[in-house]
């Protein structure tokens, strides 16, 4: 199964421009989208282009903000919204999907740069999912958590780590969530298959950053352990364009 994840800083956008055309080219089984910013019903021509997919969106409450969508054509055994948790259900962070073989979250996990209390705020959501995940390896279930970090873990995932301690995304506190979901049963599949290698998958729309390749690396494919050694490639797709992220592609063997 190919899953793709990829943070569109608005589908309409996106979609004027024809920069979801690569689907084709790239055929995911599942793909993951963040911060769409948009209710389904204000956008023309996305369901077409992904026709033999099954598309699930979870909006914000508040108009043109954040908001999920999974487009599948695996049928799912189950599609769940939110985290369950009103903290954070508001804002469509969060889509659950599961398959036989494992249970996908795809989120949009909360930016911290506005200030100390969305910082909070962030490390709130990552404690909030830590918990869930804990239970559901409790439960022996297989997880995959797939979308916008928006935190960098180490050094080597962003162009001027020493620059940027004290900017949020690369907070230490932020970075030590990371650490703590790769001690309790989750790995990070990029770095397990290139722990050396320098890519991207963000960088800033100022100064011709994309250009000269000064980024970050925010978005992840974080996999229970049990299920890691089944993932063949992790794939950052830096040449398709579109948005100030890019899309990020895993192929995962099936039972």
């Amino acid at each position: 199964m190919k899953i793709t994840t990829w943070n569109v800083n608005g589908i309409r956008a996106v979609l004027q421009k024809g920069a979801l055309n690569w689907v084709n080219q790239v055929q995911p089984d599942v793909l993951c989208l963040q911060e769409v910013k948009a209710y389904r019903e204000q956008v023309t021509g996305l369901d077409e282009l992904m026709a033999g997919y099954e598309g699930y969106w979870n909006s914000a409450a508040k108009a043109g903000y954040s908001g999920v969508a999974v487009y599948t054509r695996v049928k799912p055994l189950e599609v769940l919204y939110g985290l369950g948790d009103d903290r954070f259900d508001s804002e469509g962070r969060v889509i659950r999907v599961r398959y036989p073989n494992f249970l996908l979250y795809n989120i949009y996990f909360p930016n911290g740069q506005r200030g100390q209390e969305r910082v909070d705020f962030k490390l709130d959501f990552y404690a909030c999912l830590l918990e869930q995940c804990d239970r559901l390896h409790a439960n022996g279930e297989r997880v995959v958590i797939t979308g916008d970090f928006n935190t960098s873990h180490r050094e080597i995932d962003l162009a001027h780590p020493k620059s940027n301690q004290n900017t949020s995304g690369f907070l230490p506190q932020e970075r030590a969530w990371i650490d703590r979901y790769l001690e309790h049963q989750f790995c990070d599949v990029y770095r397990k298959l290139y722990p050396d290698k320098i890519e991207y998958t963000w960088w800033t729309y100022i100064s011709n950053a994309r250009a000269r390749n000064i980024g970050w690396r925010l978005d992840y494919f974080l996999v229970t352990e049990a299920l890691a050694d089944r993932v063949r490639e992790v794939v950052i797709h830096a040449d398709l364009f579109g948005s100030d992220h890019c899309p990020v592609s895993m192929m995962v063997d099936e039972d």
